[in-house]
Parts: C-alpha cells; sequence; structure tokens
C-alpha cells in the first residue's frame, strides 16, 4: 500500500466510524432536552434501591427469626462489624494483592490468546468449522475439573491457580471475539481490500475498531470466568488469597467474617467489571 492509498484508506475508515445519519442533530438535540428533563432521580432508580432495602429487610428478619441455626444468616451489624475488622486488617490485603494478581495474569494470557483465536476463526471459514465446535462443546465444562492436571502440570504455587483462570478465561473471549468478526460490515472488508491493505493493517483498520463491542464484552465475561476460576482453584489448594480466606472462615464458621470478604469481593468485582467498559467506551458505543 502506497502513502496516499493510505491516506485515502485511514480517511474512509474515519468516515464510516463516524458517519452520522441526517437528522441527527435534530435527534441528538431532543436527546438533551430529555436528559435535562429526567428527575434526579427516576422510577428505576427508585425501584432498585427499594430491592436493596427489600432484601436487606428480609435478610435481617431471618437473622433474628430463629428459623436457621446460629450464626447461619448474621446481623447486619456483626457483619459490618467483621467488615470494619477485615479493612483494617493488613494481613488481608496481602491475600488480595494475590488473588488480584492471579486474576490480572489469567485476564492478561487468556484473554490475548482468546483473542488471537477469536480472530482467526472469525477470518477463516475452515479453521472455524474445524475448531469452533471444540471451544462450543468444552466452553461450558466446569473448568475445576482440569484443577488436578494444573497441579500436576504446574505444582501447587500460584501458577496452578493462574492456569484454571486463564483457562476459563480463553473461551468466552474467543467465541465473542469469533462472532463479533462475522459481523463486521462487508463493505469495510472489500474496501480494505481493495487498497490492498496487509493483514496487520487489515486488523489495526478494520477488524479491532468495528468489532470493540464484542471484544469488550467477551473481555467482561472472561474476567468473571477468571475470578470465578482462580478462587475456586485457592479454595482447594493454597494457602494464601481470598479464597483461601473464605475458606478458612467457613471451616472455623466464622460467617460474619465470611459474608464480609464476599461483600467486599462482590463490590471489587461489579467496579473492575465497570472499569474494564469505560477503558473500552462501552458507554460511548451504547450512546451512539
Amino acid at each position: 500500500m502506497n502513502p496516499q492509498d493510505a491516506v485515502n484508506f485511514g480517511l474512509f475508515v474515519m468516515a464510516q466510524q463516524n458517519t452520522t445519519p441526517p437528522g441527527s442533530s435534530a435527534e441528538a438535540g431532543q436527546l438533551r432536552q430529555a436528559e435535562v428533563s429526567t428527575p434526579a432521580i427516576g422510577s428505576v432508580a427508585l425501584l432498585r434501591i427499594a430491592i436493596i432495602l427489600g432484601v436487606l429487610a428480609a435478610w435481617e428478619f431471618l437473622a433474628h427469626s430463629g428459623w436457621l441455626y446460629r450464626d447461619v444468616v448474621p446481623s447486619l451489624l456483626s457483619i459490618s462489624r467483621a467488615l470494619l475488622k477485615l479493612l483494617s486488617d493488613p494481613n488481608y490485603y496481602f491475600h488480595l494483592g494475590v488473588t488480584g494478581a492471579e486474576i490480572g495474569a489469567a485476564l492478561a494470557i487468556g484473554g490475548s490468546a482468546g483473542l488471537l483465536v477469536g480472530l482467526l476463526l472469525g477470518g477463516n471459514r475452515f479453521l472455524a468449522k474445524a475448531f469452533e465446535p471444540y471451544l462450543y462443546y468444552l466452553g461450558p465444562t466446569p473448568k475445576i475439573i482440569f484443577f488436578p492436571i494444573m497441579i500436576m502440570w504446574f505444582g501447587v504455587g500460584p501458577e496452578s491457580k493462574v492456569a484454571l483462570g486463564t483457562l476459563s478465561c480463553f473461551f468466552p473471549v474467543a467465541l465473542s471475539v469469533a462472532a463479533g468478526m462475522r459481523q463486521i460490515d462487508k463493505v469495510l472488508i472489500r474496501v480494505g481490500l481493495s487498497f490492498r491493505a496487509s493483514t496487520l493493517q487489515m486488523v489495526q483498520k478494520i477488524y479491532l475498531p468495528a468489532m470493540r463491542h464484542p471484544i469488550i464484552n467477551g473481555i467482561r465475561l472472561g474476567f468473571g470466568f477468571a475470578l470465578i476460576g482462580t478462587l475456586l482453584a485457592e479454595t482447594k489448594l493454597s494457602n494464601k488469597g481470598i479464597g483461601f480466606l473464605i475458606i478458612q472462615t467457613y471451616s472455623i464458621f466464622d460467617m460474619p467474617s465470611m459474608y464480609a470478604m464476599l461483600i467486599v469481593l462482590f463490590v471489587l468485582a461489579i467496579g473492575a467489571n465497570s472499569l474494564i467498559g469505560k477503558l473500552g467506551g462501552l458507554e460511548s458505543i451504547k450512546r451512539s
């Protein structure tokens, strides 16, 4: 591709991605007016708050009802105390860092491998017909059954946890990217080929920008599966990490501390998932 063709090719891709349909300015003005007139707290937000309050009230009622064994459902006050104690313990942050590093490594390795395989399967029909069924068959399989193999291959250290998290993360990313490849506008692909773009240029200028939504969704799903796989591995065989702490508190029946850890883990998972979406520009994609 000569320099002039490269310039024209880049301008065409930018125009395709930034083109707005006629009347979009008027629609945007109407949307801005609608946003201004929207109340600060909508009915959906009120419903969500009501659901949360209802769940908390039901939990507290069940904790004091005596229907279950003592501390199976601890009171919110005892959970709050355990949560404050947990957050003030420096040792907890060491275990949190171990689990975070394992999940991050699993997401990086599994996500990169899934992205590469998804591009190959989505761009080649022969490879897709030959190998994609295996991904669909192995994807729903509980990955914890492979943990004994991971221990034999990588030992009992963090490497086996990272390996199981990587395996869990790989499948949703690969399948999501492969499906997104097939949804790319054929006009963009033909134009790239007409400008004699190389494979690397096609990936950088056509495939990845057009597939941002399925890629980000795949990474978010992969993060969730990597989190589950890593924590499950830590609960089975480990002496550090959040999974180890959770199973330890369960073994001594310290239910308030266990619920406190689950709450922190739940909040961190939601925050990380939202951060991935924001860094990937998912909100701007939805608005457009």
